[in-house]
């Protein structure tokens, strides 16, 4: 979960910073399809469901480690 997470927390913000430079990622082309405020707010979602699927990684990853040693 922890590196699914963080690719897409990478790819939402970096989809943020270049949106506004007038630029996309070839893989979130589509998002914008629908316009500029639901694309944004596909963008909004992909960075705060990778950001908590990065930490509840990071937290479970910690706890089988307390517990396996």
């Amino acid at each position: 979960m922890k590196s699914i997470g963080g690719l897409m927390f990478i790819l939402g913000l970096g989809s943020f910073v270049l949106h506004y430079m007038s630029m996309e990622f070839k893989l979130l082309m589509w998002v914008d399809n629908w316009g500029p405020t639901v694309g944004t707010l596909i963008r909004v979602g992909l960075v705060v469901v990778g950001g908590a699927l990065w930490l509840l990684g990071s937290k479970r990853g910690k706890e089988a480690a307390a517990t396996a040693g």
